[in-house]
């Protein structure tokens, strides 16, 4: 398995490019600000052939280069049905204006070719099966994608901005819900093995055994109880 990931743009928001090894096809996770070149250098490191862009949601700074990078390798892109508008329209889903010169820099808009996802469905892509779960709270559309156990390699999951090394995802901007943030912790976190990776939309690597162990929202989600004083949330 090869998994190669990089920080883009102004908010330093992961982009992952993910196939069954170098020189395969791949699949291409949330290529944000300023992702295009990363992503083409990438693709050239490792000999890849990207096959679909996949998204954990709509926030600009997971989606703003997936026009040109659909569009260069005329492949599909993949969100949730709820988060599809914020690729055409940024600055609602935000609500505010995020900036006239960065706004100057985006491509804005939808690829031509977009699937929507569903909750509980087994993309086939690339000779892998990433399954989708939905995860509101972050923003209604958010969605992880999760690469199942093979041999000796543990689960790897793309939590996108449910659940960052030692916090989680902000709620207060439009869409965003505190108790369906942690209905979703609780929904798709906590059943996780101990042993999977979590790969995120920021920050570093870390596993659900971590994170269960030491993120405060988390161990308030295990135990039945809210959020209560837990660490400051992060992300757009």
């Amino acid at each position: 398995m090869l998994i190669a990931g990089f920080p883009a743009g102004a908010w330093g928001t992961n982009c992952y490019l993910v196939a069954p090894a170098a020189g395969e096809e791949c699949v291409i996770i949330d290529p944000g600000h300023q992702a295009a070149q990363g992503v083409e250098e990438t693709i050239a490191k490792h000999r890849l052939k990207p096959v679909a862009v996949v998204l954990t949601h709509g926030h600009i700074d997971h989606v703003a280069s997936v026009v040109p990078v659909c569009g260069a390798h005329d492949v599909p892109a993949y969100i949730h049905p709820a988060d599809r508008y914020m690729m055409s329209d940024p600055e609602k889903a935000l609500g505010r204006s995020i900036g006239m010169p960065l706004m100057g820099e985006l491509t804005v808009g939808e690829p031509d070719d977009v699937h929507e996802l569903t909750d509980g469905t087994r993309l086939r892509l690339a000779g892998m099966e990433l399954t989708v779960a939905h995860a509101p709270g972050h923003t209604k559309g958010s969605v992880t994608f999760q690469l199942p156990e093979q041999a000796d390699i543990p689960s790897v999951f793309f939590s996108g901005d449910l659940l960052f090394a030692g916090s989680i995802g902000r709620t207060d901007l439009p869409g965003g819900d505190m108790a369906e943030m942690l209905a979703s912790l609780a929904r798709v976190c906590l059943p996780l093995d101990d042993s999977t990776v979590v790969l995120s939309g920021h920050g570093p690597q870390t596993s659900i055994g971590r994170e269960r162990a030491t993120n405060p929202y988390l161990r308030e989600v295990a135990a039945g109880r809210g959020a209560g004083t837990a660490a400051p949330r992060r992300g757009m």
